[in-house]
C-alpha cells in the first residue's frame, strides 16, 4: 500500500513536517533531497518553499508549480528518522 501524507507543516531550513494516513509523522530535510535547479529552482525562495501543500489525488506534497516528491521516500526517510529535531 502506497503511503499518503495527511498533512504538512512547512519549517525553517527547508524542512517539512509530515503526517502520514497511517500516523507516522516526522520531519524531512528537502534540501538534502533536492538540487534547486530545474523543477525546484522556485523553492529556493522561503517564501515559495512554504507554499507547499498536500495535493489531495496523488496523496503527496506539492508546491504551485507542480513539483512534488514520492510519498514513498519521505515515508521511508521518516520510519528511519522519527523524532522531530528541536527548532
Amino acid at each position: 500500500m502506497i503511503p499518503v501524507i495527511s498533512q504538512v507543516e512547512p519549517k525553517p531550513n527547508y524542512r517539512v513536517k509530515l503526517r502520514f494516513d497511517d500516523g507516522q509523522e516526522g520531519e524531512v530535510d528537502i534540501a538534502s533531497l533536492v538540487t534547486f535547479t530545474g523543477v525546484f529552482e522556485p523553492l529556493k525562495d522561503p517564501a515559495y518553499f512554504a507554499r507547499v501543500m498536500v495535493h489531495q489525488e496523488s496523496g503527496t506534497i506539492v508546491w504551485p508549480n507542480g513539483a512534488d516528491l514520492d510519498p514513498v521516500i519521505l515515508h521511508d526517510l521518516i520510519m528511519k528518522h522519527p523524532q522531530f529535531p528541536s527548532d
